[in-house]
Formats: C-alpha cells, structure tokens, sequence
C-alpha cells in the first residue's frame, strides 16, 4: 500500500520545494518507487526537474478543473523510479474554478485514488499558502512532513498550520498525522540554528526528523539544471543529507 505525504508550509522559503524534489529523488534511489505531484503554481518542482511546462498538454491543472486522466499528466524523470505531475501557472485560477464543483476538497484524493496502487511513496509539494489546493492535498495524504527553517522566525506561522491540520483532521481526514518536522538550512557553526532546532525539538519531541538539512550550495545549483542534487553531486552534503531523510522515512514506515 502506497503512502500519500504532504510536504506544506504556508511560510515561504523554508526549502519545501527543494526538499520534495530531493528526497523524492533519494526515495527512488533507495528503489521505491514514487511519483511527485506538483501543487504548486509557481512550478519550481516541475522546471527543478527539468520539465520543459509550455510543451506540456496535460498537468494537475487539467487534472483537478477537467477531470482529465493522471495517467496522462504523468511524465518520467532523469531519475529512475521517479515520476512527476507537473504543475502550471493556470493553478492559481483552480482554486475560483473549483469553487463550485461537488466535494471539491476531495478532488485531489479522487486522482491519486486512480494512480496510487503504481506507487510505493506520492509526494504532494504544496504551494506556501493554505488556499484550496492545499485542503486538497492534506485531504488526500496519510501523513505531512513540515520544513522548519533555522531561522528566527522558525515557529511563525506553524501554529496556524497546525490549526489547519486539525480542522481538516475533524472534517475532512480524521485519519491525517503530521509524519514530521524537518529542519532545513541547518548550519551548525551558527548559534541561532542550534537554538531553533533545540526549541523545535523541545515543543514536537519525537515528531522531529533526527536528520538535518544542511545549508549547501549544491542544493541551491542543482534546480538549474534540471535535476536532484544526487544527480548532480552525489557526493554532496545535501545529497547525503537526503538520502538520510529517505532511509529514515522508509525505517518509519516499515
């Protein structure tokens, strides 16, 4: 049975998009088998892969406003064992075109419902914003990894993503668990990032990720051209930093 996981943060900037890119990329690299849904407008996910949007004909746009088949969305990556749904700027209309269409937060849940049993892990790379889209996502996922930056303002913002998790835990998937916290941007010289990961260890325990993701230039380059930093450098320390993550999620679920 495939797992569905969420990666949100309304707070922009905290490697959301970096971190599903990487560690769908490490997942597949550990032979599981994953597919990427891209969630967000701005498509960072999409081009940080290589996808070529404009030549495109079908995205989880036409997915979610025509009801058009996932199957034909669906486009392979460099990476072997990874696949990807690619998102469009037309995204930022959905969420006014699916104002009006029956159970629309559970039109996401319907689409992965086709594709889910090709899949080991389905990776949800949400928009920095709690719109529509976003319920979508966290109505259709088992579980949500949380990026936290490590910076000042690390713990702004989580409690209203908190609050919306647990509303659509009450009304729309009561089944829904946070699957983690994960620290990003991590550099251990500075005395600012151990105080934030000391006081998110401290308020979320064991929800925590014990692996940290550094600050590395490599996470940065890699986007540019088109692949995951262990494509890129596998010898990295973000690419080891995220081949962690992976085995980590992967001895969680087991």
């Amino acid at each position: 049975m495939s797992k569905v996981i969420s990666l949100a943060n309304q707070k922009g900037g905290v490697g959301k998009t970096t971190t599903s890119i990487n560690l769908a990329a490490a997942l597949a690299k550990q032979g599981q088998r994953v597919l990427l849904i891209d969630a967000d407008p701005q498509a960072n996910t999409s081009s940080g892969l290589g996808v070529e949007i404009r030549e495109l004909d079908n995205t989880i746009y036409e997915c979610l406003v025509n009801g058009v088949d996932p199957h034909s969305a669906i486009v392979a990556t460099s990476t072997k064992n990874l696949s990807l749904i690619p998102s469009h700027i037309d995204l930022v209309g959905a969420e006014i075109e699916m104002l009006n269409m029956e159970r629309r937060e559970q039109l996401l849940k319907n689409i992965i419902g086709q594709v889910r049993e090709e899949y080991d892990y389905i990776l949800i790379d949400c928009s920095p914003s709690l719109g529509l889209i976003t319920v979508n996502a966290l109505t259709a996922s088992d579980s949500v990894i949380i990026p936290v930056q490590c910076e000042f303002f690390a713990l702004e913002g989580i409690a209203k993503l908190l609050n919306t998790i647990k509303i659509i835990k009450s009304k729309l998937n009561p089944a829904l668990k946070i699957e983690g916290f994960l620290l990003t941007m991590f550099d251990n010289r500075l005395r600012l990032s151990n105080q934030v990961y000391e006081e998110v260890k401290r308020h979320f325990g064991d929800l925590v990720f014990n692996t940290v993701i550094a600050r590395n230039v490599r996470l940065s380059e890699a986007p540019s051209h088109g692949v995951s930093v262990l494509e890129y450098d596998p010898s990295s320390r973000g690419a080891k930093n995220y081949t962690s993550l992976a085995k980590e999620l992967i001895a969680r679920n087991k």
